[in-house]
């Protein structure tokens, strides 16, 4: 059973969240470049788009609305719980904090924030000594923070998913990719044929399964 009073409209909650959110990555990232004010700048807009949505004004169940009342005309689609709509359409019918969708963002909210942080502290030990970074989260993939946002940003997609974050978020993926790409660019300039060695031996964005069993077995 849904609660039946309004969630909405409730801007300085949605402030707030946000703020905790984007305060949390950055004492994880600890931007410098312009390279990095610009992929957490774009991380912060998702965020702030997704809490206006959750706590302020409702846009994707108005824009929504005449289906999701033909479709599900039992639910009070202006409650806290029936923004969740993945475990509402799914047909959830307790606590949505605990349905399946709602786990699977903690989880994927919190592997992003861990591969972040783990992958900042191994970069910025390399760029102290002046070498690559290819130990760590770095050893599975070359672009561990990129993959750690873009694990945090889907996992507040699956927790409320909206149409502005649903929009956003292809975009954000691809800004990350090429973002990513001209990094690459000037480690080949720095490091040369290091570097290309490494990136024959290591994937962008996805871990090879034999390279996560070879090192769980090693654990």
């Amino acid at each position: 059973m849904h609660e039946t009073a309004s969630a909405y409209g409730l801007w300085g909650f949605a402030l707030i969240n946000a703020a905790v959110f984007i305060l949390f990555a950055f004492s994880f990232f600890k931007p410098s470049t312009p390279r990095d004010w610009r992929s957490f700048g774009a991380f912060s807009a998702f965020l702030v788009a997704l809490f206006a949505e959750m706590y302020g004004f409702p846009l994707t169940i108005y824009v929504l609305s005449g289906w999701l009342q033909t479709h599900y005309p039992g639910v009070d689609w202006f409650s806290h719980d029936a923004g969740h709509l993945l475990e509402t359409l799914f047909g959830w019918k307790t606590n949505p904090h605990f349905g399946p969708f709602h786990v699977l963002s903690y989880a994927l909210i919190g592997a992003g924030f861990l591969v972040i942080s783990v992958a900042w502290k191994t970069l910025y030990t390399a760029q102290q000594e002046g070498r690559l970074a290819v130990d760590g989260a770095y050893a599975y993939v070359r672009h561990p923070q990129y993959v750690g946002f873009v694990l945090v940003l889907l996992g507040f997609l699956v927790q409320w998913p909206t149409l502005l974050t649903l929009a956003m978020f292809p975009f954000l993926a691809v800004m990350y990719v090429r973002l990513a790409k001209s990094e690459e660019r000037e480690a080949l300039a720095q490091f040369g044929e290091t570097y290309t060695a490494y990136m024959r031996r290591v994937p962008a964005f996805i871990p090879k399964w034999s390279t996560l069993m070879r090192r769980g077995a090693t654990a």
